[in-house]
Formats: structure tokens, sequence, C-alpha cells
């Protein structure tokens, strides 16, 4: 029989545990290689397009876990639309809903045959979830609160038994192609292991909810294109010394001509609301990308006609008439018939007019320029608001990098890539979030 000299000196005990002590790097290093527990999907970011995508694959049955870097899911979801959440927008014809998207149409056609604007209306609908249409067919939860869409997801989630981890932060997503599988490497805690992976981000807008734009460098280290991120729905600073008066002030219904260098660009009908430093509202936020570009390079002039339902003769007539009407009353109290009083005296100090001299003493002069100025409010811009203020970003991963029949990477099997991270540019209106219900859906049925 064979004999051990050092281990006949040893008690079992003493044997076993040296033995094991010997043992444990190799038996470290071979978990790294060849992980004991292997996820079906991992799906990094909690948002609208994170959820959709890992509820929907815990619906077919994968084994599904959710990371998110914040406390709690959501986060930027539950402060859209000014808290009441924009779902959708009632556009239910596909080709009707790309043409919003503008180039990148070409590209959702599949997804959206899939999952578009009526299979989105329908899935909230199952999940007893009202939505109620307002202007321009932008969809709200009929409660007006984004927490009912929230919860919606979160109890789905729950549903399908997705397990969720936050405080999250992931440093970065390797791929080993041979062995199949991805290992997502965190700040703290040993990488996790999967066999596809979701990457759903989002962009750089509003970083205080979490979107830093990390997962761009991870999708750039895996060998993908990335488009240079900009803010595509953005607030516009003013430079008129008057805006801090009227913030809060919103006008539904007005016509904004856009101004390069004083060459008119284009027209826009809609809502704006003023800020203490600005303007946005919808209508403000679709040209905002625009009006970036031409400050590159000129100075630009938003003008404001506050009464489109009449044209310049017919409003100068109406204006007349209100001031002979009112003849001894002070300007300024006569033009609040018209517009709340610190919008008059913004008014009154465009035009620079006494707004305390009474009707009957205002100069024909000075009513041409007061009806000038109420039909062509002249807004300059200052700047863009920046990040922190975007609604969205624009940029992110190349377009043709993508199949979009099932939302994953054509340079790397088992990525797919949803929502803000695709460089995709669409306008504010639902159409955001109709994006990450498409994309999320469709990756979470294709993984």
């Amino acid at each position: 029989m064979f004999s051990c000299t050092y281990c006949s000196k040893l008690s079992v005990g003493e044997g076993i545990a040296q033995l094991r002590a010997r043992m444990a790097p190799r038996m470290k290093h071979s978990l790294k290689n060849d992980p004991d527990t292997i996820w079906d999907v991992v799906v990094i970011g909690g948002g609208p397009a994170g959820m959709m995508a890992a509820a929907r694959a815990g619906e077919r049955g994968k084994k599904v876990l959710l990371l998110e870097k914040n406390s709690g899911l959501g986060k930027k979801l539950l402060i859209t639309g000014g808290g009441r959440c924009n779902v959708t927008n009632n556009k239910p014809d596909v080709r009707t809903m790309l043409a919003e998207y503008k180039g990148a149409g070409k590209f959702l056609f599949s997804t959206f045959t899939q999952h578009g604007v009526r299979e989105s209306m329908g899935w909230f609908r199952t999940h007893k979830v009202p939505l109620i249409e307002e202007d321009n067919g932008r969809l709200f939860p009929k409660t007006e609160r984004a927490q009912t869409i929230y919860d919606a997801l979160v109890h789905e989630l729950a549903a399908q038994k997705v397990e969720i981890k936050t405080k999250q932060t992931v440093d970065s997503v390797t791929h080993d192609s041979k062995k199949g599988f991805f290992a997502i490497h965190r700040t703290v805690g040993e990488p996790i292991y999967t066999r596809t992976c979701v990457v759903a981000t989002g962009g750089t807008s509003r970083p205080e909810t979490g979107s830093s734009g990390e997962g761009f460098a991870w999708l750039k280290a895996l060998g993908h294109t990335i488009v240079p991120n900009n803010f595509a729905l953005v607030p516009l600073s003013l430079r008129n010394p008057w805006v801090k008066g009227v913030s809060g002030i919103a006008l539904s219904d007005v016509k904004i001509t856009l101004y390069s260098d004083e060459k008119k660009q284009s027209v826009h009908n809609g809502k704006i609301l003023f800020t203490h430093v600005g303007v946005t509202g919808p209508t403000i936020l679709n040209l905002s990308k625009t009006v970036g570009e031409l400050l590159a390079h000129s100075t630009v002039i938003l003008k404001v006609d506050m009464f489109p339902q009449n044209d310049a003769g017919a409003f100068k007539l109406m204006l007349h008439q209100l001031l002979a009407l009112d003849s001894n009353k002070k300007l300024k109290n006569a033009l609040s018939a018209l517009l709340p009083m610190a919008l008059v005296n913004a008014v009154l100090t465009e035009c620079v007019i006494d707004g305390e001299t009474p009707c009957h003493s205002v100069s024909s002069t000075d009513r041409v320029k007061l009806a000038t100025i109420l039909k062509a409010l002249p807004l300059t811009v200052k700047g863009l608001l920046g990040a922190n203020k975007a609604v969205v970003s624009a940029g992110g991963v190349a377009l043709p990098e993508v199949n979009f029949k099932t939302m994953e990477s054509r340079l790397v099997p088992g990525l797919y890539v949803v929502g803000d991270v695709l460089n995709i540019d669409r306008p504010s209106g639902g159409y955001s979030l109709q994006l990450c219900w498409s994309t999320g859906f469709v990756a979470g049925s294709s993984v």
C-alpha cells in the first residue's frame, strides 16, 4: 500500500482543511471561466424599454434578471410628461406613425409591425390602464399619473417572476464568443453571467435620473459605432429681460415663426410655456434641435403670433375697437382683457410704451407697434438648456448595426439594444415611450 509520510503526520481533519486551502484559488478561477449560474436573459436598465423587455422575456418562460443602478425602477418614467406620462400617440397605422421618426422609420418598420401603437394600447388595456386622448393624438393614462404606468409594469414583472436587483453599478460588459455567454462586471460583487444581454440604459438626458450614457461605452467596446450624442428635445433659454416675469404662463394656440439672421426658416402651430429663463412646451421641444444647429452660426429669433385666428388687418381693427371701448382706462388694464397682466407688461416693454397711458391718448404709431408685437412677439434665443432639462437625447448605436426584426446586434450574437440607446430622433408627443414599448417588447420576444 502506498503511504505518504507528510499526510500520516496530520489528522484527517487537518489534511482536508489544508487540501481545501490549496485548492481554493483553482476553484475560484474555475468559477470565473465556467460559471455555475448563467441567466437566460439579463436586462441592464430599469426604464420603460428595459421593464418591457424583461417582462416579455419572463412571459416566455425565460430566467430573467433586471439590473438597475438607481434604488428603484422607472425614475425617469415617473417624471415624464410632467408626471402625467404621455404613453404613446394615437397613430395606429404603422407607416403614419413611422413618418414621425424621419430617417429611422425604414429601420423601425419591422419592429412596429410586430408591436406598434395598436398593440401597446392593447397591452395597457389588458393591464387595466384606460387611456385618454388629448390634442394632437397624445395618449395619457386616465388617472393622469405616471405612477399608474409604473405600477402596471412592476406588477407584470412580478407576475412573470423577473428577478430585480437595484443599486447595481455596471462597469463593463464582455462577451465570450466561444463559450456563448456575457459577463456583466459590477463595481461591487462578482460578475453576472448570461446567455443573452439587453442594454436598455437610455441616453444622456436628465442625468439625475441615472441616464448618464455609460451604456455607449460598453457597446463601443463590443464593436458598435456610437453616433455622437446631443439633445433632441430640450427647452430654450431667452435673452429677453422680461422673461422672468412671465414664468408659468402658457399659451395654448399660437403660431411660431423661426428666423435665422432675419431669414424665415419655418412656421409651427401649438402650445408654449414660459419658464423663468425661457420657453418650453411640445412645439418648442420639437424645434430645439433645429434651433441648436442654427445657433452655431446665426442669431435665432422666434416670433410668436398670440392671435393666429385673426389676420393682421382684422386684428388691428379689433385692437382699435378695444381701445375705443375702454378709452378712459389705462392701456395696461385694457390689454389685460386679451392677455395675462404679466404678459401685457412684457408686450409693453417690447413696444417701449407706458402702460399707464390712457387708451384715448395712445398715438397711432404706438397702436401700430402694439398690433405688430401682439402678432409677432420676438423671443431672442440665447441657447439650449442642456442635458439636465432635455426630454430625450439623440445619438447612440448606429442603426444599420441592429437587426430590427429582433433588436439583436448584427455584430455580437445574443446582444440586444433597445430604447434611447439607439440613434433615433423623434418629436415630443408620446413617440419616445412608444419607441421603448416597441423595441423592448420585440427584444423580449426574441431573446
